[in-house]
């Protein structure tokens, strides 16, 4: 069940060697976070908020950071990241929560979706002048050129910079949750697989199912 993918001949051109990963967990329900939820997310803060890791961590998200105003946007991570250090990791939903626990383990940028609401096959590619998708909550997003973007066989599904689209947005009735992750120019893939496991075996832990596959490309 693991999802086809492909990645296009213009994102190897304009970002060769430029990392993408995938985790899909089936068959799993976002259940109420369990009281057995706390001390594992506080686990991984008290990890993550160590002097050195942290450090990492923030230049990691420093290179989304310039990546992104690039394209002049202002990238989520920075805030995300000042928030979970003073506060701690958000607490949303199960689904949710283990996205931003991926983001801020590995200082990687990660979308949670539902993979029963996409459209066949899944492509990496980089987007052309003016091409518009559908972002989530009624937002319309136009991208540039070269913008990293994700497709089915129908949409442009995300864009890096500026988000998900609604169409693969998870609910409460989602069971089969797929989590996927870019790498910008000066990420190391490895920090993928890093992020992409901390959300499957959150999910797998707390939401049962099974981890299909965990792969970077």
């Amino acid at each position: 069940m693991f999802p086809d993918f492909e990645i296009s001949k213009a994102y190897r051109d304009t970002y060769p060697d430029v990392g993408f990963g995938l985790a899909l967990i089936t068959g799993c329900s976002d259940a109420l976070e369990p009281a057995e939820f706390i001390p594992y997310k506080r686990k991984h803060l008290r990890k993550m908020r160590k002097r050195e890791t942290l450090s990492q961590i923030t230049g990691r998200i420093d290179t989304y950071a310039a990546f992104f105003h690039s394209f002049g946007y202002e990238c989520p991570l920075v805030k995300h990241l000042k928030r979970t250090i003073h506060s701690g990791f958000p607490q949303y939903s199960l689904f949710v929560d283990a996205h931003f626990m991926a983001e801020m383990c590995a200082g990687i940028l990660v979308a949670v979706t539902d993979f029963s609401r996409f459209d066949g096959q899944l492509t990496l590619d980089t987007a052309r002048e003016g091409e518009v998708c559908a972002g989530m909550g009624g937002r319309e997003f136009v991208v540039k050129r070269d913008e990293i973007v994700l497709r089915d066989e129908k949409d442009i599904v995300c864009v890096l910079c500026q988000g998900a689209d609604e169409k693969t947005r998870v609910s409460e009735s989602t069971a089969h949750v797929l989590f996927y992750a870019y790498a910008v120019p000066g990420i190391e893939s490895r920090y993928l697989k890093e992020g992409l496991t901390v959300a499957a075996e959150t999910v797998k832990e707390f939401g049962g199912g099974t981890i299909e596959g965990i792969e970077i490309f």
